[in-house]
């Protein structure tokens, strides 16, 4: 009988490899069916539509193996043809159970990209299950823009962003939008979009 290990947000393992897939599926649709299917993000639509986002499972718990995944990841996306990788999703379903603790590893992701020379060329988006923005409290509805089934780092090409940003009406206005449309939503629809958010 396989050892029975347990994520870092309290799911049940048995074997880590076969479970990439469902982690990946999760983080799949909740990029259907909530930052797509919310509009929540201009950029995500086309990358998904042409199949060119990465998604990429780093199933370790220690903050230098994991450094060191995406320090490789960072460098895979910029080798890589844009037709072929356009983004990538890097996830780590076994760390990072408090937010706390992940947003603080984002300075070590900043690091990582100014070493690899690469500011300016390539920028991290934050995604946690138990997401939080400064001033916020965990209950608010406003940290859903932001709340994933899985700590995820979100490595996106500059110049892919202002692309796509350059035909976008507004798009400073883009952050307060998204928080007006999920503290609009309610409470069924909260249940169906974000069933791992604890918070209430």
């Amino acid at each position: 009988m396989a050892d029975r290990t347990f994520s870092a947000l309290g799911l049940p393992v048995v074997d880590i490899t076969p479970n990439d897939s469902v982690v990946v599926a999760a983080v799949q649709q909740w990029l259907d069916d909530v930052v797509i299917g919310l509009g929540l993000c201009p950029f995500a639509a086309a990358p998904r539509r042409l199949g060119n986002i990465g998604f990429e499972v780093c199933n370790a718990q220690a903050e230098q193996d994991i450094a060191a995944f995406i320090d490789s990841e960072l460098q895979r996306l910029v080798h890589t043809p844009v037709q072929k990788l356009e983004t990538s999703l890097l996830i780590t379903p076994y760390a990072f159970a408090e937010f706390e603790d992940y947003n603080q590893f984002l300075s070590v992701v900043d690091t990582l990209i100014g070493l690899g020379g690469l500011s300016g060329q390539v920028q991290v988006a934050s995604f946690h299950p138990r997401y939080c923005f400064e001033g916020s409290s965990p209950q608010d509805q406003s940290n859903l823009t932001n709340c994933s089934p899985y700590p995820i780092f979100h490595l996106i090409r500059e110049a892919s962003l202002t692309r796509v940003l350059a035909g976008v009406a507004d798009p400073d206005a883009i952050p307060e939008r998204n928080i007006q449309l999920t503290e609009s939503l309610a409470d069924g629809q909260i249940r169906r979009l974000f069933p791992y958010w604890v918070a209430k």
